[in-house]
């Protein structure tokens, strides 16, 4: 029990100790010390700068993927994500979704809970003298609301009666708003869209930069039926959109099988003919996203790595500099009892508190940068706990990996021959 305590004041005295000779050693000489910090801060920050940026980009996705429906399958002409040797010629020529396919659906399938049909299309909007050019119409058909999540603003959303009879009717996003309308309320007003009058009944609440289209900011939504008088249905530059629903405790693979099945019935393909539609899922997309910020990540390590690697011969040279300086205190520091753990953990607290500086400063100027990009811009960078410990992390390894070799030389030297070094 005795030993024990003792062992413990012996290394609390050497830590004490230690940290009162590296502290001095910092002081003394600052501009050794600034410029060893620099590598490290410059890879800290390149390092830990790339992982915030992919972690706050990761968790948007998530919010937006949440937002599109991680429970919906989406119809369509084209896949969503696609790699090297995508045969685009194979797609092309694939038919549209149309109307008539969602109806079937619903009253064949037992997995889905509701389905809406889109259109997508570009427009001028003008009202007085303000116009927006090329601004995305959404035409979509009742239950929308049911597969997709958004909160209206102002006004409200469209009525079942709405959607029935085609009224000239819209919900507008918070940008077109605010450009179209500056400084009124767009509710009962009325804008032109390729020659007909449309009345605005609602603004979507401001949703920020999304993926996929999924933002409704810069939307004019519309019913469908109104999107009849606008557009033909059968055209291929619309991006028509069959969205299906699953019921609650339906899986997304179980409803994709399902889907499968109902619409190679539906467009009469054989047993051994492929599909000629695509059924896309947020999983789909997220798992491409993954793939994508996987990546940025290992080039984030591979760039910060080099500065660090340079950062930490830097911080080797100069502590090796430093025993030399002081290796007839050493000398003394062993002739009165001083043993070599004593000196291996000084020069090596040393070492490891120069690297966690520098990894400090890269921290600090990481959290201002985003503060800076957070006023400048929509999408939030947050930098995380986890990100600080890894780059503090990052920075201790470096300083006892760095500092190592010189503090076991420290530590070896003969105490006759260290007090005899002029």
């Amino acid at each position: 029990m005795k030993r024990g305590i003792k062992g413990i004041v012996i290394w609390v005295r050497i830590i004490r100790e230690s940290t009162a000779f590296a502290v001095h050693s910092l002081i003394s000489n600052k501009l050794r010390t600034i410029l060893s910090l620099l590598g490290i801060t410059i890879g800290i920050f390149a390092i830990v700068s790339v992982f915030t940026v992919v972690d706050s980009l990761g968790r948007t996705i998530k919010k937006n993927i949440s937002e599109l429906g991680d429970n919906v399958v989406y119809i369509e002409k084209w896949p969503m994500a696609f790699g090297p040797g995508f045969q685009w010629w194979k797609y092309i020529q694939r038919p549209e979704p149309e109307l008539r396919e969602m109806d079937e659906i619903m009253e064949r399938a037992r997995t889905v809970e509701s389905s809406a049909f889109s259109l997508q299309y570009q427009r001028t909007l003008s009202f007085e003298n303000s116009s927006i050019p090329e601004t995305w119409i959404l035409a979509v058909s009742d239950d929308y609301d049911k597969i997709r999540s958004f909160d209206v603003e102002e006004g409200r959303f469209f009525s079942l009666s709405e959607f029935r009879s085609g009224k000239d009717v819209a919900v507008i996003g918070r940008k077109i708003a605010d450009d179209l309308f500056p400084g009124i309320s767009p509710i009962g007003k009325t804008f032109e869209v390729s020659g007909a009058k449309v009345t605005v009944v609602g603004v979507f609440k401001k949703e920020g930069e999304g993926i996929n289209a999924g933002s409704h900011d810069e939307i004019t939504m519309i019913p469908l039926n109104f999107a009849r008088t606008q557009v033909n249905m059968r055209s291929s530059n619309i991006n028509p959109t069959l969205m299906v629903k699953s019921k609650p405790g339906i899986s997304i693979d179980e409803l994709s099988d399902e889907l499968t099945g109902i619409m190679r019935s539906i467009r009469k393909l054989k047993p051994m003919e492929e599909d000629n539609f695509a059924l896309n899922t947020m999983s789909m997309l997220s798992k491409a996203f993954d793939g994508l910020l996987a990546t940025l990540n290992i080039a984030g390590l591979i760039i910060g790595g080099f500065a660090i690697l340079v950062g930490g011969f830097g911080i080797a040279n100069i502590m090796f500099v430093s025993v030399k300086e002081r290796t007839r205190i050493i000398g003394i520091q062993k002739a009165i009892g001083a043993r070599n753990i004593f000196i291996l953990f000084e020069f090596l607290f040393e070492a490891v508190s120069l690297s966690l500086m520098g990894g400090v400063v890269g921290l600090l100027l990481i959290f201002i940068g985003s503060l800076v990009a957070n006023t400048m811009m929509e999408f939030q960078i947050v930098l995380g706990l986890n990100n600080i410990m890894i780059g503090l992390t990052i920075s201790a390894i470096i300083g006892i990996i760095a500092g190592f070799a010189p503090a076991w030389r420290a530590s070896r030297l003969s105490p006759v021959v260290a007090m005899g070094t002029v």
